[in-house]
């Protein structure tokens, strides 16, 4: 459920988001004064992006490349009442802020991060590991942090402000956001003190840095950063000197990165002769969701549970953004299971597509067969495990004659998709028959009594399932007269809302290449084959009329202008908004209220760029209320309607981690649980933008 206090629901704070900013002043050498001002002015900037916390670069009050300079009392001084200028301005100024400075503690110098918030000190965390090679000599001047005596000090009037380099931060009325601060070469070290503060509870981890550049130094500080944040299952929040740094010796290009389990959030663009300012939204509960899947990260605590006891919490008073409506910077994407980049797109279809047709070609050659049964309509699903057969026949240096493909007319076929199957069939090269079901369909509604058989259009679900059930008998009783597999058509997203007929039918076959593939993938799969010409030239006009046809059962009889009248996104929902709804459901186990969130940011309004290739006629927005109804309708078929059928799946590969329903996989639940928790917080989803 949403954490923030009386927060609205379009507010991102509501939803286990957190935003943040890398601030990158620019600086002169040796001028605190001058430096504490424009850290007040990014401060303030970032108040007004309502902005929760700011990160500043090492040493951004004195500027880094001092020296020997750090060592003069005018500098140590000037950078005291830099601090206290910061200090005091942020009274005004509802933002956490991390600043870094020269402090003396005792008698020994230390590279200092400190942590403020509306005028008070929370915390002070010297430097860990301090480089002294190349052109790095910071032992000349500074004090590692292990080397302290004390654990609490006095500053600018604040007694007995928590000093060190395991402070915990934790936000009162978001404890998700629980956060650690290291600076610079902590990072490059082989067990970075960020890895420990993660495993004691830091979901975000600040790094302070200076760092110069040279050639090709920016792609491992991203590398750095993005397999930190990945292997600490944490956000990392990168701040490096810029612009204003002397470069008597070096250079600087002010590099700053925000990245979230290995994924970059935002970068600040480098060389900028001035300020540099960038924001991200942090998903907290991502973050939580991953350690708590991912075992191994709670089992390495036990390994470490010396040092972690070593960690003090720092509890903060800090106040959520509430300015009301707030939707997210962040982009998320339409289509999780899509790449929006077309390269990158097409490296994943080829991907899914080698994944699909490897598991075929070990399960035909563990069952020793060469032969496969398929079920052609001329839709979507069929036509994708056509082709994945087709190319496992083509590995296997057998001829595709060997895939006995059948299209099965039945009561409400469409002249449109039997053409469309009889066509695909012919330019892949299969053994291509055609058997008409309404026959035996006819006489099983018969036997049991059925009004249709009695001249009487009732199109429930016995109608329908008599056909589904008679499709998927004949194929195994071909598989079984000619030594074959048949290979299953139901995707990822029939399978998720059920929308399969169980036993008999469509929810069962020997092996099914398509069981963990989305429906919105599936479409991109054909549109790669046909573009690429992965399996020749001519099937490029068959692929492209069966990608335009609606997506029907075609179980109930009925046209609309040469279409199936029925279509299955009338009752499931839009494939696209349900796919969306599965994606955060099954990965990150999401609640109601946050999926509805990201759903209605992510397609609110007709965004440039959110849409990968897809027609004019295919692009739409949803309303909250929309958006509402069908997460219910997912909801209900998902939790409570259909495991049934999902725990008798047969045997499929596992394409991607957004997503397996096997029972032997990914996902194991009870046949027979309910749905209410889930619909009870659904409620708290509005029915229109204004509510």
């Amino acid at each position: 459920m949403p954490v923030g206090k009386d927060l609205p629901f379009f507010n991102l704070y509501n939803h286990a988001f957190v935003r943040v900013a890398v601030a990158i002043p620019e600086v002169r050498v040796a001028d605190p004064a001058y430096n504490a001002r424009q850290t007040i002015a990014l401060m303030e900037r970032a108040a007004e992006r309502n902005v929760l916390h700011v990160l500043f670069p090492e040493l951004g009050l004195s500027a880094y490349s001092c020296e020997d300079l750090f060592h003069q009392r005018a500098l140590l001084d000037g950078c005291d009442e830099g601090l206290a200028e910061v200090l005091n301005a942020s009274k005004k100024i509802p933002v956490i802020a991390v600043v870094g400075l020269p402090l003396q503690v005792d008698s020994l110098l230390f590279n200092c991060a400190v942590v403020l918030y509306r005028g008070q000190v929370l915390g002070v965390i010297p430097k860990t590991y301090l480089p002294n090679y190349r052109e790095f000599y910071e032992l000349r001047q500074f004090t590692p942090a292990d080397c302290a005596l004390r654990r609490t000090i006095d500053l600018l009037g604040h007694r007995d402000v928590p000093f060190g380099n395991r402070l915990l931060f934790q936000i009162e009325d978001q404890p998700r956001y629980t956060f650690y601060v290291e600076i610079c070469e902590d990072l490059w070290v082989p067990i970075p003190p960020s890895s420990l503060a993660s495993l004691a509870g830091a979901t975000v981890l600040f790094n302070l840095s200076a760092s110069n550049i040279t050639v090709g130094k920016e792609d491992y500080r991203r590398q750095l950063v993005a397999n930190q944040s990945a292997r600490c299952l944490a956000a990392y929040v990168y701040s490096a000197a810029g612009f204003g740094e002397s470069t008597t010796d070096l250079a600087w290009d002010g590099h700053g990165m925000i990245y979230e389990n290995g994924t970059l959030v935002a970068e600040t663009p480098r060389f900028t002769y001035g300020p540099q300012f960038i924001t991200g939204d942090l998903d907290l509960e991502r973050l939580v969701q991953d350690r708590m899947r991912q075992n191994s990260f709670a089992q390495a605590t036990r390994h470490h549970r010396e040092d972690l006891e070593d960690f003090r919490l720092v509890r903060v008073a800090a106040k959520l953004p509430d300015t009301g409506r707030m939707l997210l910077d962040r982009r998320y994407d339409r289509y999780p299971y899509v790449p929006n980049d077309p390269r990158r797109r097409d490296e994943r279809c080829r991907e899914v597509y080698e994944i699909q047709v490897q598991g075929l070609v070990k399960r035909l050659q563990a069952a020793r067969v060469n032969k496969t049964v398929i079920g052609v309509s001329g839709g979507l699903d069929s036509t994708q495990a056509l082709l994945v057969c087709a190319k496992a026949m083509d590995v296997m240096g057998q001829s595709r004659e060997n895939i006995l493909a059948f299209t099965l007319p039945g009561f409400a076929t469409s002249p449109r998709t039997r053409e469309q199957a009889w066509h695909l069939m012919k330019t892949v090269g299969c053994t291509a028959r055609e058997i008409d079901i309404r026959p035996s369909c006819n006489q099983m509604l018969n036997a049991i009594g059925h009004a249709y058989a009695h001249g009487k259009p009732l199109y429930d679900t016995t109608f329908e399932n008599v056909q589904a059930g008679e499709r998927t008998s004949l194929l195994f009783r071909v598989a079984n007269k000619e030594g074959a597999i048949v290979v299953g058509t139901s995707d990822l997203s029939e399978l998720a809302l059920g929308w399969c007929t169980y036993g008999v039918g469509d929810q069962m076959a020997h092996y099914d290449v398509n069981a963990s593939v989305p429906k919105t993938l599936i479409q991109y799969l054909i549109r790669w084959v046909a573009e690429s010409r992965a399996l020749g030239p001519d099937l490029r006009s068959v692929l492209d009329d069966i990608l335009s046809t609606e997506i029907s059962p075609e179980l109930v009889p009925g046209m609309v202008k040469e279409q199936p009248g029925q279509r299955s996104e009338d009752i499931v929902g839009p494939y696209a908004l349900q796919d969306f709804h599965l994606y955060y459901t099954l990965r990150f186990g999401y609640s109601p209220p946050m999926i509805a969130f990201l759903a209605y940011c992510a397609w609110h309004d007709k965004a440039e760029g959110q849409w990968p290739d897809i027609p004019e006629g295919q692009r739409r927005e949803f309303t909250i209320g929309e958006i509402k109804r069908w997460l219910g309708v997912f909801l209900k078929r998902f939790f409570q309607d259909s495991q049934f059928k999902r725990s008798a799946l047969p045997n499929a590969p596992k394409v991607g981690s957004g997503g397996s329903l096997s029972p032997r996989g990914d996902y194991r639940a009870p046949s027979d649980s309910e749905a209410s928790a889930w619909l009870a917080q659904l409620d708290a989803v509005p029915n229109e933008e204004t509510d």
